[in-house]
């Protein structure tokens, strides 16, 4: 049994249950979570603008200690301290083979049950999905051993797990993008927990302008702790207006770390030419977004998704790491708020208020 945080219906709240769960088959794992990320994704699938499986258990972004293997597993052993991937990647797709393990079809086509297509956790007689394969708002979880990888003992465990998605979504979006270079000059739409990473990513990076752009004050004077150089409250200002008057015509990278219409054609407009605009945050299912095709083609923009930091999540982790080491970037300032399982709710309503950072669920408490 474990207990853990069950969406049954979507715009309802999280029900914390105990659950039936099976011991790890082969290739797989059982991990005690330690600290799961409070994140958006997971608030799209609770308002339906996501779409998974239900019931599920939701989190995708945390990091635990492996507790059990099944058979055939080589990439860890009991006692290991982890980051966990919500991409395990197959290694074996055409994604994977190619470069791209965080875009593994594999992955994706299996879906919230594992690999063997079958599910871990059960209510009754009925399964329980888990989000990308792991859930992680569970007191423990079963899932493949590609979703682990292991961190030195001097990390904590809450530094662990935001690594495990807004900083590694945030940064690498920036590191992992071969048009970033030193003194180019960033627009980052929204302050939220991904944007104060590309932030961080824009600093770490050599830019010599950072303009964070955002609807709260409070969420921009936060932004500033992070290397923004620059702020636009898009409330009171047309972004794109001021951003152009900033920069003297354009940022040469604009990110939308929101997700909407509205902020990618906000990132692609507040472009000069030549420039690059990535898209970072998930829109809602069916958003598009109205681009004008004649200022792409004679300004030459270019206009890119970015998922998962770009890159294999798993050696996005250890340039983190080691960033975070050697205090090239600020974690620990994310985490703002921490929560037991039990009022995981109140965390999501302090996200979707609009509150600085990121909360976590801490398990100790």
């Amino acid at each position: 049994m474990t207990k853990a945080a069950v969406l049954y219906e979507a715009n309802t709240p999280l029900a914390v249950k105990e659950l039936t769960q099976d011991s790890p088959k082969a290739g797989e794992v059982r991990v005690r979570m330690d600290a799961a990320g409070v994140c958006a994704s997971d608030i799209h699938v609770m308002h339906g603008t996501a779409v998974l499986p239900l019931p599920v258990v939701l989190g995708h972004e945390g990091a635990g200690t492996v507790e059990e293997v099944g058979a055939g597993v080589t990439r860890v052993k009991p006692g290991d301290r982890c980051i966990m991937s919500f991409v395990s990647n197959c290694g074996h797709c055409r994604s994977c083979r190619s470069g791209n393990p965080n875009l593994c079809d594999t992955n994706a086509l299996t879906g919230a049950l594992q690999y063997d297509g079958t599910a871990r956790l059960h209510d009754g007689d009925a399964d329980v999905y888990q989000m990308a394969k792991v859930g992680l708002f569970a007191e423990t979880i079963v899932a493949p051993q590609q979703a682990c990888q292991v961190i030195p003992d001097e990390v904590p465990m809450g530094v662990a797990a935001l690594i495990g998605c807004s900083v590694t979504t945030g940064v690498g979006a920036v590191i992992n993008n071969p048009a970033s270079r030193a003194g180019m000059t960033v627009a980052v739409f929204g302050s939220g927990g991904v944007g104060l990473n590309v932030i961080q990513g824009a600093r770490i990076a050599g830019a010599s302008r950072i303009i964070a752009v955002d609807i709260f004050d409070h969420k921009l004077e936060f932004s500033y702790k992070f290397g923004a150089t620059d702020v636009v409250n898009s409330r009171e200002s047309d972004p794109v207006e001021a951003i152009r008057e900033l920069t003297r015509g354009g940022v040469d990278m604009a990110f939308d770390a929101f997700g909407a219409a509205e902020t990618t054609q906000n990132s692609v407009n507040a472009l000069r030419k030549s420039g690059t605009a990535v898209i970072v945050g998930l829109a809602p299912v069916g958003d598009t977004a109205d681009l004008d095709l004649i200022d792409l083609v004679r300004n030459q923009k270019t206009v890119v998704g970015s998922y998962y930091g770009s890159a294999s999540p798993h050696e996005t982790f250890d340039v983190l790491v080691d960033a975070y080491l050697k205090g090239k970037i600020d974690v620990d300032s994310l985490i703002t708020r921490r929560y037991p399982l039990e009022q995981i709710n109140e965390g999501f309503d302090a996200l979707h208020a609009g509150e600085d950072g990121r909360g976590i669920i801490d398990f100790s408490l």
